[in-house]
């Protein structure tokens, strides 16, 4: 038979587990709660009011000329955007991670220096630099070349503000792998080309997949740095968001929730992708992580 003590330790263990479990189910139930009200709840009222008046007056508001050219303006961006920052953050990510040189700190605070900028900062940066008035801006006007107000401004400001997306994927995996398995390709005779691109690309994949994924999503939506060197020229240089924008400023709700609902599908597209690819490569994944 059990002693006094011994029961006590029972009871006191059962109380803790159970005190542990409602503490579980507590934390996630106030998590499901707050991602309710200030996530899923916004995304299906934005839903709600695009498709408020019906299907066809929803298609009306997106086949519009000025809403098509935005949402080509936007997809334009993001294609030249993403790749320009794919291949940034991958040399940067190589030459922090697999050498060693002075002002290492120095490159790393620059590469994290658009998370602490204003994006309107950003922008403005650019009027100053590109605009009519601004250090470049009379030489780029004798020889008939416009950025600010243009696209190729609106391409600068998405690459600043995007810019350490891919890097920042995939610097601390690449310090975590070490340099140990491009050194031994490097004694077995592999050029530098062969070893990036036997060694360590596949080893960086997926992060290099995610921080793409994540700089896309970034760069379709992104307002305050594109708002200042766009112009906001209809049919010219509004992208998706600073249509919205408009649309909504001219009482338009219908047309701008429907524009809304159109750029949030990509980022639900953008985020089904990521979990798609997590789950069908699940085991490659987890094997990686072993091994390193």
């Amino acid at each position: 038979m059990a002693t006094a003590e011994q029961q006590r330790q029972q009871q006191g263990t059962t109380r803790t587990s159970i005190a542990g479990t409602a503490g579980r189910w507590l934390l996630i139930g106030a998590m499901l709660a707050v991602l309710g009200v200030f996530l899923l709840l916004p995304l299906v009222f934005v839903f709600a009011q695009a498709l408020d008046r019906g299907i066809i007056d929803y298609v009306a508001a997106l086949g519009t000329p000025d809403t098509i050219a935005a949402i080509r303006l936007t997809l334009l961006i993001a294609a030249i955007a993403v790749p320009l920052n794919a291949a940034f953050g991958l040399c940067a990510a190589w030459c922090i991670t697999k050498f060693e040189f002075r002002g290492k700190s120095i490159l790393l605070s620059l590469i994290d220096l658009p998370f602490s900028v204003s994006p309107v900062i950003s922008g403005m940066i650019y009027v100053l630099l590109f605009g009519l008035q601004g250090w470049f801006g009379p030489f780029l006007a004798a020889h008939g070349i416009k950025i600010i107000f243009a696209v190729p401004g609106l391409v600068l400001a998405t690459v600043f503000v995007t810019l350490p997306f891919v890097a920042r994927q995939l610097i601390p995996l690449m310090q975590q792998q070490g340099r140990t398995e491009e050194e031994s390709a490097l004694i077995l005779g592999a050029t530098g080309w062969q070893i990036f691109r036997r060694v360590t690309l596949p080893n960086v994949k997926w992060a290099l997949l995610y921080g793409v994924l994540l700089c896309n999503a970034r760069a379709m939506g992104e307002f305050g740095a594109v708002s200042v060197v766009s112009g906001h020229i209809r049919g010219l240089t509004n992208t998706m968001p600073l249509q919205i924008e408009i649309l909504y400023n001219e009482y338009n709700a219908p047309a701008a929730f429907g524009v809304a609902s159109l750029l949030a599908m990509l980022a639900v597209l953008t985020l089904a992708a990521k979990t798609l690819l997590e789950w069908r490569f699940a085991g490659e994944l987890g094997a990686q992580k072993r091994l390193h």
